[in-house]
Order: structure tokens, then sequence, then C-alpha cells
């Protein structure tokens, strides 16, 4: 049995599992080519912003050491975890060019071992990847046999940042490519030794595997993209409702609840990324990528379209405030987000723009004379004639009610809340506050009735 493991790569996904293997009883080299987070790993501190991840690292003591030296953590370890950055190229494929240097040390390493050592691709690649030059460097620096001297796995995580921890114990099920069959029976025991469930583990060659990785990433954003058109379609229909719609539509076993809500365009390092891959290989290979380019291309167009239900209740006073700019709470990355997207969209535009954000990383939207970074929800809220919940924070739910208000104003203009999540309806009948729930029919027209006939 495997008691000790490398992982090679210590960002957002490469530390939690590094930490993650540690609390549970395996020895683990992590290796980066940061000092940094070294550094930060061998004092206890998480190198990267993730929920519960710097109490886990804490809590695995000395079975956790972290080096910038690949050759030591491979001959300290019976497996090698491969968790470094797989950009996207301007076509829409993955660029191996972290991945391939970090193989080819790798490999260097196993030209001096004597013993069966496992290599586990967890980056996402394009398929033909692990086969072909990924298999390639490993054999080439190691002068070693791919399924005779070394083992080689393609296994990505199906993970979200935020929830990284929670998603490595209990997956939904766990995905193995495999170069031999010996190779695949270590992974899978070394999953059920880390996992605290019992996921069902799909085995099969390196290509389906890298296919079922986009493939899945694909599908949910089909499933996201399909409850956005519903929203988008319920808020033209007066007391229509996408979350009853959804709530019905998930019931059935066909189809399932999960990602099945109406509100705004994914975003992230995965799904959109994963999304133009799968058209990309589609379009490489001469096969139908159409669905997949469509869902892309509504998923891009929900900027303008929730941008126009902005402007659509914005009075011309103040300003237009968005709460939440990262792609989902709990982490800081805004690649793609919802609520960065709308604040450049707006901006744009020459409207007056305010943001919020809790994460420490506050980003940069570029230099635009009308948008403005609050240093708190509230100063967000108070300075706003519109104000967007874009993202979920636990934080916005617990803003205190009178703070929605304008101040010693609860009867004069009302400051209109639009709520991407569902996550406010206790203002629906707050005075002072005009609720806009996005997937419910007839706000907008409403919004228009109720201006009218105050003027």
């Amino acid at each position: 049995m495997v008691t000790s493991v490398s992982v090679i790569g210590l960002g957002k996904l490469g530390a939690p599992m590094a930490a993650c293997f540690a609390a549970r009883g395996f020895r683990v080299e992590a290796v980066d080519l940061n000092p940094k987070k070294v550094e930060a790993i061998n004092c206890g501190v998480a190198p990267v912003r993730e929920p519960g991840l710097e109490e886990l690292i804490q809590g695995a003591g000395e079975l956790l050491r972290a080096s910038q030296i690949t050759a030591e953590a491979v001959h300290g370890s019976e497996a090698t975890f491969v968790v470094v950055s797989t950009p996207s190229e301007e076509g829409g494929g993955f660029s191996l060019q972290y991945v391939l240097p970090a193989c080819e040390a790798i490999g260097r390493a196993l030209a001096m071992k004597k013993t069966f050592h496992l290599v586990v691709l967890t980056s996402t690649v394009m398929p033909g990847s692990t086969a072909g030059p990924v298999m390639a460097a490993l054999e080439r620096a190691s002068g070693r046999r791919c399924g005779q001297d070394f083992g080689l796995c393609y296994s990505p995580e199906f993970i979200a940042l935020g929830t990284v921890i929670r998603d490595f114990y209990y997956p939904d099920f766990l995905l193995i490519g495999e170069s031999d069959a010996r190779s695949g029976e270590i992974l899978a025991d070394i999953y059920k030794n880390v996992c605290k469930n019992s996921p069902a583990i799909a085995r099969m060659n390196f290509v389906n595997a890298e296919i079922t990785k986009l493939a899945v990433n694909t599908y949910i954003t089909t499933k996201i993209s399909y409850a956005n058109m519903l929203a988008r379609l319920c808020e033209k229909l007066p007391e229509a409702d996408v979350n009853v719609v959804t709530d019905a539509l998930g019931l059935d076993t066909r189809i399932g609840p999960k990602y099945l809500k109406g509100a705004v365009s994914y975003g992230g390092p995965c799904f959109p990324r994963d999304n133009r891959a799968l058209a990309a290989l589609a379009a490489r290979v001469g096969a139908s990528s159409g669905l997949a380019e469509a869902t892309d291309f509504f998923n891009r167009a929900q900027i303008k379209s929730l941008a126009e239900i902005v402007r659509s209740h914005y009075s011309g006073q103040d300003s237009i405030g968005i709460l939440g700019l990262t792609y989902k709470p709990n982490t800081d990355v805004v690649e793609e987000a919802f609520g960065f997207l709308l604040a450049q969209e707006l901006s744009s535009s020459n409207l007056p723009v305010i943001v919020y954000d809790p994460s420490a990383a506050a980003p940069v939207l570029g230099k635009c004379s009308t948008l403005r970074f609050a240093r708190s929800a509230q100063e967000c809220i108070e300075e706003s004639g519109v104000v967007v919940l874009a993202t979920p924070w636990q934080e916005f739910r617990e803003v205190p009610t009178e703070h929605w208000v304008h101040k010693g104003q609860p009867r004069a203009i009302p400051r209109v809340i639009i709520d991407c999540w569902c996550s406010l309806d206790h203002l629906k009948s707050v005075d002072g506050v005009r609720y806009v729930r996005l997937g419910f029919g007839g706000a907008a027209e409403r919004h228009v009735e109720a201006t009218s006939n105050a003027r």
C-alpha cells in the first residue's frame, strides 16, 4: 500500500491536495518553484486562499514538507501527482508548457529509482496529450518504459475553488486513465484511503479519460445555460418564476437538480475554458461542435443581457453598486466572473460604478474614471441607486436591513436591489427598497409602471 506521495505544484488545487493527503496520514513531499509557497507550507501558512487550508497544513505537522527540488520529492515518495497549470491557448486548447518540464524533472529522478513509481497527471490536458508528449517526456528523461518500469495515470479532479477540501474528500466519482492495470489499481487504492466517502471509480484508457474530463464540464455548462435561458424567458412573462420551473425539472431523474438554477453566466478557471477546449477538439478532428459553441456564445451574451436589466432600473441618481467580483464565494478568482465582467461592461458605457468584494485580492479592472472600489459592502450600498448582488458571499446576506434603505428617507425613490441568487428575499417587503429577483416575470414592467405613477 502506498504511504508516501509527492505533489508537484502548490497552486490553488495542488496546495490543498498536498494538505489533504497529509491530513489522511500520507507522508507528503510537496514541490513548487516559487520559494514563497515552499516557505509558507513549511511555516504552516496557506500559500493560496482556500477555506480550511491553513488549519489542515498546521494539523499535518511533519507529514507535510515542501521544497523546490523535484528529484528529492520523487525519491522520497511512491507516487507523484502533477498539479501544474495548463494555460489556454489562442485556439482553445491547453498548453503543456509547464507540464512537460515537470515531467522531464520527474523522469530524471525516475532514472535513479529502482522501485516502481506511479506518476499521476491531474492537470487538465487535451485528448492525446497523456499518451503522447507527456509519456514521451517521462520515458525520454528516465530511459525507462511506461507500464513496465513506472506507471502513468491521468486523473483530473472535479473540484471547485472555495470548496476544494470538501470536494477532494467527498468526490461524486473518480476518473482514472491508466497506462496499465497495475497503475490504475495503485491509484484507485490511494483514493480509497484518502476519500471519506466511497465514490464510484471510472477506469479507462488515456484518451477516453481526457475526453470525459472535458465532456463532464461541458455538459454542466450546457445545463447552466439552459437554466439561464429559462430565467430570461420567465422575466418576460408576468408571474413566471424560474425557480418553480427548474425545481420541477430537477425532479425528473433524467435531468436532476444539480446546476439547474437560473441566475447569471458561469465563469471561473474551468467551465469556460473546458467548454471551448471541447469545441476546439471537435474542430481539430472535423467533428461537429455546434452545441458547445452555442453554449459558449449564449454564456458570453448573458453579460450584455443582464447589463440591460441593470440599465432599465437605473434612474441616473447615485452609482450602480456591484457586490461581488469573484466567480463564486470563498475564493479570490475573478477569471470570467459575472460581477467582474458586469462592472467592465457598465463602466465602459460611462455609467458610474462602485464595486466591493470581500476577497483580499481586489482585481484591477483597468483605469476608468467612472469606476470606484468601496471599502465595505455598506459603503457600496449607500452610494448606489441600484445594487447588484453578483456573488452570494455570506457577508452580503448578513448586512442589516436598515443599510439597504436610503438613510432617513425610507419612502423616497427606493433603492433597487437586483438579487441574482435569491439570497436577499428578506428585502421583498422593506420600505425604501425595490427588490428585483432574476428569473421572476414582470419585474421590469412593474418598475416602469411604478416610476410613471410616482411622476
